[in-house]
């Protein structure tokens, strides 16, 4: 890995990760779970907020299920995965800054932020994957796939502990309450995210434009590459087979990423017992990603992400018989030694097999599939709670 961490570019492109993370760990894993259920939807049943949380990811993930191929031709065409990934993360961090006026009882409101929030935090991963191809200039993919990951569980976690402190001291950071530290991790968590992006932008090469299908504008160039690039999937036997096993296993990784804590909530375990869990899927996960790009490394990808879906296969039939807080603790240390492993090999995997010059709309594609994946499965579990 030390010839990797030198490359100034792989680091600053590593970093975007160390900072949309703090999205994923305190707000949507976290802390709006358990706020959305306990602040929010105060006065609502168990099965209404559950539904209510998980229509909130499902919209969300359908927007951006629309969106991803699209916006991925249209920054192949003209360049601009850089932009298009600034301006869904100004989306996101804007959202979730916004969550810290929200009060209490309006869930309406706080569902809407949030569903925009992830929509800006997965549209800009799109562009974020997409230059994966140019950072690595097809060397250490792995690797460098599975750097970033690391730096996200680290990145997530350090945050994530310092928001934690701060709800069970909030007294050491001169508030009132736990729910006022809640609402102040929000705004940490924008503030986060808008500082450790800015070395992407300074010192991450924008990829070349892609040969232009014909005249007219950006929409339209895209709208025909788009078309392009459906016609070149059916052609792409080995770039459709996997998008199809993608989706088939990255519903499930999604939907415990997104619901766990909702669930445990629902099962009766306090909330301070499910953040802990949530801690030490985080520390496990900086380590054992980097491992995992090793792995991928040794034995191949597709061998890793075997591994990964075999693990999360026991942990889920595990999980749907358990009875107390330490089996949720130890099912966090299952998932977080293979968790950030399948996200990893499989985008390292998945960039190996497509054209190197299409990769914003391949990756496109590649989050569409995951967004579409990740629609059915919390909305699913919302919906038998209910």
């Amino acid at each position: 890995m030390s010839s990797v961490t030198k490359n100034r570019g792989v680091l600053s492109w590593a970093l975007y990760d160390w900072a949309n993370s703090a999205f994923a760990t305190t707000v949507m894993a976290g802390f709006f779970p358990v706020f959305f259920k306990q602040y929010w939807s105060a006065g609502a049943s168990v099965g209404e907020s559950s539904f209510h949380l998980g229509a909130a990811n499902s919209i969300a993930s359908l927007a951006v299920l629309l969106l991803a191929p699209l916006l991925g031709a249209v920054a192949d065409q003209r360049a601009s995965k850089k932009a298009l990934l600034g301006l869904f993360a100004a989306l996101g961090i804007a959202m979730t800054a916004a969550l810290y006026t929200v009060g209490e009882g309006r869930w309406g409101l706080a569902a809407s932020c949030y569903a925009l929030a992830v929509v800006g935090f997965s549209g800009s991963l799109i562009f974020y994957d997409a230059l994966l191809v140019g950072v690595s200039r097809g060397r250490k993919l792995d690797s460098i796939s599975a750097l970033g990951f690391s730096m996200g569980y680290l990145g997530g976690g350090v945050l994530f502990a310092l928001n934690v402190l701060m709800t069970l001291q909030p007294q050491w950071f001169g508030l009132s309450s736990a729910a006022e530290a809640v609402q102040l991790s929000f705004l940490t968590v924008a503030l986060w995210w808008a500082l450790f992006s800015l070395p992407l932008f300074r010192y991450v090469p924008e990829p070349p434009a892609a040969v232009s299908a014909g005249g007219g504008t950006a929409l339209v160039a895209g709208f025909r590459q788009l078309a392009s690039t459906f016609r070149q999937l059916r052609q792409l036997r080995v770039v459709f087979l996997f998008l199809l096993g993608y989706w088939l296993y990255i519903d499930g990784v999604h939907t415990v990423i997104r619901m766990a804590v909702d669930y445990g909530l629902s099962l009766g375990f306090e909330a301070n017992s499910l953040i802990v869990a949530l801690l030490i899927t985080q520390f496990v996960g900086f380590p054992a990603a980097l491992l995992f790009g090793l792995l991928g490394e040794r034995l191949g990808p597709k061998k890793g992400i075997y591994i990964g879906i075999g693990v999360y296969l026991g942990v889920i039939a595990w999980g749907a018989v358990m009875q107390s807080a330490w089996e949720f603790y130890a099912i966090a240390v299952l998932i977080g030694l293979v968790q950030g492993g399948v996200q990893s090999l499989s985008r390292s995997f998945y960039a190996r097999i497509i054209p190197a010059d299409k990769s914003a709309q391949f990756f496109g594609f590649y989050n569409m599939v995951g967004k579409f994946a990740a629609v059915i499965g919390p909305v699913l579990m919302g919906w038998v709670s209910l």
